[in-house]
Formats: C-alpha cells, sequence, structure tokens
C-alpha cells in the first residue's frame, strides 16, 4: 500500500482561540550542527554553555502547527562581554548586539512560518569582545509568540534524555497462524547516508530479546544479539543464579556478557564493518530445550556477502521459558541523546518464518508503532511503511510527515524463501 502521511493529532499541545508564548529550552531541543562531540560538550541540563568559536550553530527545533508571524525571544544568562549573535529562521537573518546590560529575555525580531512542520531556529557567534575569558554568552532557551503559534507547536518539554535520542518506530510483522515457528529469517538495508552514530537498525525482534546491527563509533559497528533474563531488573547484578542467561556457545570474535538499563540479560556481539547500501541476512533459532525441563534455547547467524557464509553470533538458555518465536518485528532506535539531530533509515525484506515441520511461511504484512517520545508528542520526525517493495522504517533528523500510529502495510510477496545451509550451522553447539 501507499504510504500513509497525515497531520498529527497534538498529544500534547493544547488548542487556543488565540495565540500563547511557547518557551522551548535548549537543553530539550537543541543540538550543534552536524557535531556530536560539540553537542555532547555544549549542551547541558542549563541549556546552551558558554562558547568562544564563531564556526559552531547551535541548532533549535521546534514543530509548527499553524503558518504565520510569529516573534522570537532569545533568553540568556547575563553577558560576561560585548557580542554579536546571528540569528536565522527560513530566509530572514538578524544581528543581535549584547552587552552587560542586555535583559536576560531578549526580543530577537519577527519571523514567519512558511509551512506547517518542523522549523530550524539557528544561531551562531559572530563578534566577541577581545580576551582570553571573552565568550558568547550561555543560552537557556527561545520563547514564541504571535500568529503562528495559535496552535501551540510540537516540542520536547519533559524527559529530556528520552527527546533528545528521539523516537524509536517499530514494524510488527502479522503471523498468518498459531504454529509453531523454531526460525526467523530477516534482511537489512540501510541506505547511504542514513546511518549515523548511534543508530541500532534491529532486524530479528522476538518476545525475548532482538539482533541486528548498530553504528557504535567512527570506527566501531557491530553486529548485537541479546536476550532478557525473565528476572525483571535494570541491574543485571541482581539477577539470581537461577534465572541468569545461560552463554551455550559464541562464534570467533564474538564479546559475550551482560546489559542493563532497559531490562537486563545476556549480551553478544561481533565487531563486524558493516557498510549501507549492502543487504545483510539474519537468522534467529528459538525452540524449548531438548536437554533442560523449562529452558528455551536461543541462537543467532549473521550473513554478510562480504564473507558468503552464516557465522554464529551466540547461543543462550534462558530459564522459566517455554516458546517458540513470539511476536516477530523490527525496530529502528538512536541510543546517542548527542545524535537525535541525523535522520536514521532502512528497508526490511523477506521476512520468512520456519515451523518446526520445516515448512517456510512468508510475513509480508507488518503494523507501524512507536515508542512514548513520539506518543506524547515530543517528537514527530518518525515514519514507517512500505516502499519498493520493501517495508522501511525512518527516524529522527527532524524530518515531516509523521506516520499514524497503528498503520498497517503490505508488501509484494517474494516468494522466494531462503536456501539455507542446514549442515553447517552450527544449530546445536
Amino acid at each position: 500500500m501507499k504510504n500513509t502521511i497525515m497531520t498529527p493529532i497534538l498529544l500534547c499541545a493544547s488548542l487556543f482561540a488565540s495565540a500563547q508564548e511557547a518557551y522551548i529550552s535548549s537543553y530539550g531541543n537543541a543540538w550543534v550542527n552536524n557535531d556530536i562531540d560539540a553537542s555532547r560538550q555544549y549542551i547541558t541540563q542549563a541549556g546552551i554553555a558558554p562558547w568562544q568559536d564563531k564556526q559552531l550553530r547551535f541548532n533549535h527545533y521546534f514543530y509548527a502547527n499553524n503558518v504565520g508571524t510569529y516573534t522570537l525571544y532569545l533568553h540568556l544568562e547575563k553577558p560576561s562581554t560585548p557580542s554579536t549573535l546571528l540569528v536565522k529562521h527560513n530566509n530572514k537573518q538578524v544581528t543581535l548586539n549584547l552587552d552587560r546590560q542586555s535583559p536576560t529575555k531578549v526580543k530577537v525580531g519577527d519571523f514567519a512560518v512558511t509551512q506547517v512542520g518542523y522549523q530550524t531556529v539557528q544561531i551562531a557567534g559572530d563578534t566577541l569582545a577581545k580576551g582570553r575569558n571573552s565568550t558568547f554568552p550561555a543560552i537557556t532557551g527561545l520563547s514564541l509568540d504571535g500568529e503562528a503559534m495559535t496552535t501551540a507547536p510540537n516540542y520536547v518539554k519533559e524527559d529530556f534524555y528520552w527527546g533528545r535520542r528521539g523516537p524509536s518506530v517499530h514494524l510488527s510483522y502479522t503471523v498468518p497462524d498459531k504454529k509453531d515457528y523454531n526460525w526467523f529469517y530477516n534482511e537489512v538495508t540501510v541506505p547511504s547516508g542514513y546511518d549515523p552514530q548511534g543508530s541500532y537498525f534491529m532486524a530479528n525482534g522476538f518476545g525475548e530479546g532482538y539482533f541486528g546491527i548498530q553504528v557504535n563509533s567512527p570506527t566501531e559497528r557491530r553486529v548485537l544479539f541479546s536476550v532478557w533474563s525473565p528476572y525483571q531488573t535494570d541491574d543485571p547484578s541482581t539477577i539470581p543464579d537461577n534465572l541468569k542467561i545461560k552463554l551455550l556457545a559464541k562464534g570467533d570474535g564474538v564479546y559475550v556478557g551482560e546489559f542493563g538499563n532497559e531490562g537486563s540479560g545476556g549480551q553478544s556481539y561481533l565487531r563486524y564493518n558493516w557498510q549501507p547500501d549492502t543487504t545483510y541476512r539474519f537468522l534467529v533459532n528459538i525452540e524449548p530445550s531438548t536437554t533442560n525441563t523449562g529452558h528455551t534455547e536461543y541462537r543467532g547467524y549473521f550473513y554478510a556477502p562480504e564473507t558468503g557464509q552464516w557465522k554464529l553470533i551466540a547461543a543462550f538458555s534462558r530459564p522459566e521459558t517455554n516458546t517458540y518465536v513470539a511476536r516477530p518485528h523490527s525496530f529502528l532506535e538512536n541510543f546517542l541523546p548527542e545524535a537525535g539531530q541525523f535522520e536514521r533509515k532502512a528497508f526490511y525484506n523477506r521476512q520468512f518464518l520456519r515451523d518446526t515441520q520445516g515448512n517456510w511461511v512468508e510475513l509480508n504484512q507488518a503494523k507501524f508503532t512507536y515508542d512514548a517520545t513520539a506518543r506524547k508528542g515530543s517528537r514527530l520526525d518518525y515514519q514507517g511503511g512500505e516502499e519498493q517493495n520493501r517495508f522501511y522504517l525512518r527516524n529522527t533528523g527532524f524530518f515531516t510527515g509523521p506516520t499514524p500510529y497503528l498503520s498497517e502495510f503490505t508488501r509484494p510477496s517474494s516468494n522466494d524463501a531462503p536456501v539455507i545451509p542446514w549442515q553447517s550451522l552450527q544449530a546445536h553447539p
């Protein structure tokens, strides 16, 4: 089906008959343009820290729900030295002269919103009084007032850590029947330019864990396979021994440990320099243990076209579990708050389940969902759908065009079941 784009339901915005001033925190809504390290350095819980580098560009983002004009105000700490700032929105630029007598709320000028959607207000330092300790002033936020604010804009007002990471988006695949499926296959292709640092392109999600590829730093990428413990905690050190995820086997070069913060369990990853515009394959085996009653075993295999073979990432045993593949899904997330300004996208194709009798079933229908950051309207830069006969997910980067929650999509069936060299897999290590 064609992608469905809607005007967002304003979950966190009230409808006003007249304009109301909106205060936009720099901490929740600003980044240094195209610079993760500088964003980490200069964007603090108090806002934008004092700076000296005239090359830095600080972008503030908000989603305007009306066209029209608005008056922009800048909130800052008392300047310690005279300086001038350049403030841009759309095609207009204003020079702001500041000195020690400047108020902490300064009127910048009147600007126009010409299209509903995401807007960027950019601030840069222009001139600065001489002196080793001279700095441009700390900025705490912006406020907007006027016709374009008649309907309140959307921006991050709370939960700033999650708001800065941006919305996570998911595809849940429709399973046609209730058979026992012990294999789940999927393919992921990340387009060039949509793979910034902090990305997790999760391919094979299941009821108890996930499997996909990450961008962890400018020089490191990983293939990640994790299984949650049945013991509910964010601190893996508190898991009782009888409820811990046990390692059964791992591939060469694979790191295995524990993870926490969003549930806890067993984690494995392979450092692998996967590339954009390349299709990678993922295969998960999930079935009750035949040797340890009450446990389920999980195996993750990764196929890279550069190597031309399937590789075992890890095999885990999970206690107090008796299941096959449950809730097959994929997701896309950013795990670095400093990287929430960059756009991400991935294509997901050829989803298949294999039942315990050896029959493949194709999954060509999916339902789109998103997380609390999107549901509350803090961020509206999220999409999912069908494109080029493949499912896709897209998020962050402050693009306009959100996809409605629970949208359903169908891709053409490939009728091309995976051909797996079963004898070469370490299926039962």
